[in-house]
């Protein structure tokens, strides 16, 4: 998976020398372009003793972090080091869109048995941005290239890019890592393969006769060979940013989302309307949809991710997923259609929130019901598919949208 590094290019520090002036360009804008790219830190002499490396603050630091992938430190780490804490608040930001993504790249990696430490890599490759593309087209919040990404199961067509969806691709990462570490049988030349390839890092083993990155790192591609110390560092960073004045950044939602799954068309503007949120917050959620259009289907339905809604939403929402409110002007392509939830898990109950269900009793009317829950008859005969007003004592009525239909 052919990749540029895309976070560092700055001048080097006073331990490094014969260093080149670097433009600082990562810090500048979110997404990598043919216009905005990352150089590369040129290799590095020691300019310190080894003494000085081996009883750091740093090295120290690190050894305390380190689970199963090794956190080496030396010159090249340290470059990265100066150069992310000296961006506070770009790494601040970092760290407050981390408040969201990392929760799901620790559960994906946690069940594909990957080291959820590797999360940092995604940083290196995107800055967390779903919607990053390189100069080469590597895309996503791991950057894959399409070719790969098609090897690892991600869809790709006018309606979707999967490699822009943090859930997909953060598997498809997970496959890609774990059949690496079976090949090399060590983290770093796995991390090292993502970002320059299986074959290169094959050649650079061959070249070294050794098995570990350090001892091949001079033959590996320039990039490659600043990408796993690269990685370090916002290890490092990432756990000890306070230790630097770095402070996280305010996510811009709450991290507590629910998930709705869509069996048909259905247009991101609707359910933007129905929850009165910004189409942009929306995209951010669902960055996959290039159209902003879900396209699922009774065989592949879609996933959609909303904030986590206030119960008086429950109503728009309902009717747009169900084609029970006029439609907002969908792309001529697509015709208005109906939309059912094949799950709707809200994230938490509010104290004063109606029960799901109430059990009819002898001489109630549905509107008697609906004025005490504060509720609309129409509403209620909606969400139990009722013909009519008529109720049944002993009879069960949803008083929730999204509660699991009644059986008696």
């Amino acid at each position: 998976m052919k990749r540029i590094i895309t976070f560092a290019t700055f001048l080097l520090s006073l331990q490094i020398v014969n260093a080149h002036s670097l433009t600082a360009t990562f810090f500048a804008n979110g997404k990598t372009s043919n216009s905005y790219l990352s150089k590369i830190l040129p290799d590095t002499t020691l300019t310190m003793p080894v003494s000085a490396y081996t009883s750091s603050i740093f090295k120290q630091r690190l050894d305390s972090i380190q689970k199963d992938v090794p956190l080496d430190y030396n010159e090249y780490v340290q470059a990265y080091i100066d150069i992310y804490t000296r961006h506070k608040d770009e790494m601040g930001h970092v760290m407050g869109l981390s408040k969201y993504y990392f929760p799901i790249y620790e559960k994906i990696f946690h069940e594909s048995g990957i080291p959820t430490e590797i999360k940092y890599l995604s940083i290196v490759e995107s800055k967390l941005d779903p919607n990053a593309v390189s100069r080469v087209g590597a895309t996503g919040p791991w950057q894959f290239m399409a070719t790969t990404a098609k090897i690892y199961g991600l869809n790709m067509d006018s309606y979707i890019d999967e490699r822009r969806d943090p859930i997909q691709a953060s598997y498809a990462a997970a496959a890609y890592l774990k059949d690496a570490y079976q090949e090399f049988g060590d983290w770093l030349l796995a991390i090292a393969s993502y970002n320059c390839g299986k074959s290169s890092v094959e050649r650079a083993i061959e070249k070294a006769g050794a098995m570990d990155f350090w001892s091949i790192r001079q033959y590996l591609p320039p990039e490659t060979r600043s990408y796993v110390p690269a990685f370090i560092a916002m290890s490092y960073v990432m756990n000890y940013g306070g230790k630097h004045s770095i402070v996280a950044d305010n996510w811009r939602f709450s991290a507590r989302t629910d998930t709705v799954m869509v069996d048909k068309m259905i247009d991101l503007n609707n359910v933007a309307r129905a929850l009165s949120v910004n189409i942009s917050d929306l995209a951010l959620l669902n960055p996959a949809y290039k159209r902003q259009i879900i396209n699922g289907t009774t065989t592949l339905p879609r996933r959609l991710i909303i904030p986590h809604t206030e119960q008086r939403n429950f109503t728009a929402l309902y009717n747009v997923l169900n084609g029970l409110a006029a439609p907002v002007a969908l792309q001529p392509q697509v015709a208005p259609a109906q939309v059912v939830t094949a799950a709707y898990v809200p994230a938490a109950k509010s104290a004063d929130k109606n029960p799901d269900y109430h059990i009819i009793k002898e001489g109630e009317t549905l509107e008697n019901i609906a004025a005490d829950y504060g509720l609309d008859v129409r509403e209620i005969r909606a969400w139990n598919r009722m013909q009519s007003n008529k109720v049944i004592a002993g009879q069960k009525l949803r008083l929730n949208p999204f509660a699991k239909a009644s059986k008696g």
